[in-house]
């Protein structure tokens, strides 16, 4: 009798074990850390910024070709910024640049992170700060999500829909929205 009531404790404590065990793999899919997904997408060249127009106190200059004051006829960068690593080690360069038609893009060029569950592009009003200090700014920040990240490597693009104003924003994460914490940032300069 008493042992049968061990053999049952000790398949129920198996039974519970397998399923800690399933359930744990499920939500940390530690597997996702030793693949990776690469994404070449094809990036926007942008023209030479426009330079700044003549005022009183600047010698005027005939331009030599083009029509003054007109915008180029590409895509022009509005902003950049490097990433640096908060939770993950994070590299690469981001880009907002507008389209010769005027939609706006995001660029991710020569991405290098960790695959993870859920990470997602964001667009944040937050700061970058670097080390672990930083690993949660974004989450406590107004965001405009870009949407799941398509790959831990490469050349990445996101349309930024014509709705967000982009003066609020000040910075890119690569946030892991099931878990809130930034796999990497990148502060935007103009």
């Amino acid at each position: 009798m008493q042992e049968r009531r061990r053999r049952r404790r000790w398949l129920v404590a198996a039974a519970i074990g397998a399923v800690v065990v399933v359930l744990g793999l499920a939500l940390f899919k530690p597997w996702l850390l030793f693949i990776d997904v690469r994404v070449d997408e094809q990036l926007p060249t942008v023209a030479a910024p426009l330079s700044p127009k003549p005022t009183a106190s600047t010698p005027t200059a005939r331009p030599t070709s083009g029509n003054p004051g007109r915008a180029p006829a590409g895509p022009v960068q509005l902003a950049e910024g490097r990433l640096i690593s908060h939770e993950h080690a994070t590299s690469g360069t981001v880009r907002i640049v507008r389209q010769a038609d005027g939609t706006r893009v995001l660029t991710l060029e020569n991405l290098d992170t960790s695959n993870g569950p859920d990470v997602h592009v964001w667009l944040s009003a937050a700061d970058v700060v670097e080390g672990p200090a930083g690993w949660f700014t974004a989450g406590t920040a107004e965001h405009y999500d870009l949407g799941v990240i398509k790959g831990n490597q490469g050349n990445q693009v996101y349309v930024i829909p014509d709705v967000v104003d982009l003066a609020g924003f000040r910075s890119v994460d690569l946030w892991c929205v099931q878990f809130s914490v930034s796999f990497g940032a990148a502060q935007l300069t103009r």
